[in-house]
């Protein structure tokens, strides 16, 4: 398997060195020249596999090449460390069925909460650095990884815990001063860990992100840092590594639904995601090109509704308003994975895609044209859902099936319900085709967020997020993970504010 810049796709390299790069030298994200075909076969005997065992043969098909880096055996030795003992239900990705057996309208949810960070970047960035490390021994001969992210709020604690104190790796995590909840901060600053650093930029996430992205093009600093023996590398969906293994959790779904007799092999399904850098989301394309049997992949916006308008009109366009809502992982207007996803639409025409991504550069929009757009709605419809609606459904999904509903899967519920609705869109509910609302983080990553929507007179929304899980603990009769709740009364390490253009001061550490 050799990967390809979605710029330019003559410069091949090995899955090794996608990974330990994170983006091309052109600016061009990384992805396999063809991918991997799933038969029915396949899919019957991936039924009879645990999570694990799914993610390895998977994986070893993005993976295992005639280079020799990667090997089954490493693989398998990388998947069993990232998903053994790391998350807190056996299953890892577990398929929800209450809200269905409810009412038989109903979705099922893809619970991705169930890791030590409690959302769904879990599952890739339990397994990165172990990819990262491998990769780095055969391509970096020795030098030391700085890991650079830019965070709306899931991806950066994930990344740090999942980072922490390997050996040969630095890691700097940037995040919007006021653009994530308090319990996504603090999970962040008051990381442990001697490789570590955390740091808040005055702005949103596109800000954050584009300094990032800013540092990866800087040829002086790179030269500076390889002279220190130090490359950079990125824990951010833009890194192959991180995008690879969420596409197992979309046919773990599928193979949980069929191994239950949810549905019968080869049924279709839809999936409904919460995305705002379209990387959860483009994992379930990949899925869906290598054979899975996805109907409809449905693109759930907040406010921020900058995906939902380019899949109904085929124009990008950033030049907007940018809005902080009550799903911050949501907030962004530049959303990276797009490009690939034109890559693929395209039939790998990179030029209109370097074009195109020019155009966003230097204009801030850019209009694939008709035919494209078409293209891409024959596997994807989006949706949007403002703040008033997403507490409306986390309290009638509450009061009607007594499950906690975070704000970003209430997006995608709400979302469903309404194109459900809609006239002449595609039925999803009340046919044949069950959907799938993808989870994407536990409740209690934004309890006062929840318990306002749940019951907006409560007294413990006078204190503070803690003191809104407690609440919600007694009403639900769920636990809040320890892993949130022993965060109450830690003293936060990582105080600094920068601007985003003196990002850079801060990766050298």
């Amino acid at each position: 398997m050799h990967y390809i810049s979605t710029r330019d796709r003559s410069r091949a390299v090995t899955a090794a060195q996608a990974i330990t790069d994170g983006i091309a030298p052109d600016g061009g994200l990384y992805l396999p020249a063809s991918i991997p075909a799933l038969t029915p076969e396949d899919l019957r005997r991936l039924a009879g596999l645990d999570y694990v065992g799914r993610a390895e043969e998977l994986l070893c098909a993005y993976l295992v090449g005639e280079d020799g880096v990667w090997t089954r055996e490493e693989v398998s030795r990388c998947v069993r460390a990232a998903y053994t003992g790391t998350f807190t239900d056996p299953a890892v990705a577990p398929v929800n069925g209450r809200l269905r057996d409810a009412d038989a309208n109903q979705p099922y949810v893809l619970e991705l909460f169930h890791g030590p960070t409690c959302a769904f970047k879990d599952l890739a960035l339990q397994l990165l650095p172990h990819l990262l490390t491998v990769s780095a021994r055969q391509t970096l001969l020795g030098k030391e990884i700085v890991i650079l992210t830019a965070t709306s709020g899931d991806t950066g604690k994930a990344a740090l815990e999942g980072f922490r104190d390997v050996p040969g790796t630095k890691i700097a995590v940037f995040y919007p001063s006021e653009g994530v909840s308090p319990m996504q901060k603090l999970q962040m600053v008051t990381q442990e860990g001697g490789n570590v650093r955390v740091v808040a930029v005055r702005g949103n996430f596109d800000d954050t992100q584009n300094g990032v992205k800013a540092i990866f093009a800087d040829p002086a600093l790179r030269k500076a840092m390889a002279a220190k023996g130090r490359v950079f590398s990125s824990a951010n969906s833009i890194n192959w590594g991180r995008l690879a293994p969420q596409i197992v959790y979309y046919v773990s779904a599928y193979c949980d639904l069929s191994a239950d007799g949810r549905i019968t092999l080869g049924d279709p399904v839809d999936f409904v995601v919460p995305t705002g850098n379209f990387g959860n989301i483009l994992a379930g394309y990949y899925a869906k090109q290598m054979g899975l049997p996805i109907r409809k992949l449905i693109c759930a916006s907040n406010r921020n509704r900058v995906l939902t308008d380019f899949l109904q009109t085929g124009r990008y366009d950033r030049t907007r308003p940018f809005y902080t809502t009550l799903s911050p992982s949501m907030d962004i207007l530049i959303s990276s994975n797009l490009e690939r996803l034109l890559f693929l639409a395209t039939d790998g025409n990179a030029a209109a895609v370097s074009g195109w991504m020019r155009q966003l550069r230097e204009q801030g929009w850019y209009e694939i044209g008709p035919d494209w757009l078409a293209k891409l709605r024959e596997t994807f419809t989006a949706g949007t859902c403002g703040d008033d609606e997403t507490r409306d459904t986390i309290r009638r999904v509450w009061e009607r099936t007594g499950w906690l509903s975070d704000p970003h899967t209430a997006v995608a519920l709400r979302v469903l319900d309404e194109i459900s609705a809609a006239e002449n869109s595609f039925p999803t509910r009340g046919d044949a085709v069950p959907a799938v609302v993808v989870s994407t983080a536990s409740p209690y990553k934004f309890p006062a967020s929840v318990l306002e929507a749940i019951e907006p007179a409560h007294p413990a929304l006078r204190k503070d997020e803690f003191a809104a899980a407690a609440a919600l603990e007694t009403m639900a009769g769920i636990p809040c993970p320890p892993q949130l709740k022993t965060l109450r009364g830690k003293t936060p390490r990582f105080t600094d504010v920068c601007d985003a253009g003196d990002m850079a001061g801060y990766v050298e550490f």
